[in-house]
């Protein structure tokens, strides 16, 4: 069996990618499939955790823009966020891979409250922990939940899984055909171009921690397997580029 890069990892997977193309809501064929994915890197013998989005169901952005209190709005993207985690967890201990979800806003009965050795105690056991509710506070995204959970439980790499986007452009390609996607970038040339990788507090986090991102599609299968591989799939994002 090849030997996979990273010994514990962070998977962040955006809340679009699980909706699969009806774009809105939960795909349970998607689920089906990261979750399988999932299972392959962990019968690798890799520690994975998952952060969730929500923009399948809620985006606290959008919904302060039509009028909702932001933080009001940020906590119902939050909550959206758990029903994602939980979708994912059925679909992965039905394929006989242990589970726990762990939340940010406490909901005791659905779910753990986020402990980070209990986080990591799970991950040492080969558990997949699941961290949703994202960082339990309004005003920060699931990136940011993604590179403060991956500073705390010493991931050494996180697994940007997009939709169908395969990597970061220097332009948006379903609206420029010649968009440019870059193989390699440093944190710095992310933070100064403003490309839309993770926002700005995320890929802060992420440079200060010294951990690198690897941007890819879920579109293809296996690509997860392949980004933990080290082949030659999506924007590698480190401290040079």
């Amino acid at each position: 069996m090849d030997k996979p890069k990273y010994r514990r990892v962070v998977l962040k997977l955006s809340g679009e990618a699980l909706a699969g193309e009806q774009k809105f809501g939960i795909d349970a064929n998607v689920v089906q499939d990261v979750a399988q994915q999932i299972q392959e890197i962990v019968d690798m013998g890799v520690q994975v955790a998952v952060v969730v989005g929500a923009g399948n169901i809620w985006r606290g952005v959008a919904g302060s823009a039509g009028g909702i209190d932001r933080a009001t709005a940020d906590y119902m993207g939050m909550l959206a966020t758990v029903l994602n985690a939980l979708a994912l967890q059925d679909a992965l201990e039905k394929i006989g891979v242990p589970t726990r979800v762990q939340t940010a806003i406490e909901m005791r009965e659905v779910a753990e409250p986020y402990i980070r050795r209990k986080a990591t105690n799970h991950l040492d056991r080969g558990r997949v922990v699941i961290f949703a509710a994202g960082t339990g506070n309004p005003y920060f995204t699931t990136d940011t939940t993604a590179a403060l959970r991956a500073a705390e439980i010493g991931a050494e790499v996180i697994l940007l899984a997009k939709g169908t986007v395969n990597g970061v452009y220097d332009a948006d390609p379903k609206q420029v055909p010649d968009a440019k996607m870059f193989k390699r970038l440093s944190y710095l040339e992310v933070l100064q171009r403003g490309l839309k990788v993770m926002d700005a507090t995320a890929t802060s986090l992420c440079m200060d921690n010294g951990i690198p991102l690897i941007v890819f599609g879920l579109a293809t299968h296996g690509n997860i397997r392949r980004a933990l591989l080290g082949e030659d799939i999506g924007t590698y994002v480190g401290g040079e580029s």
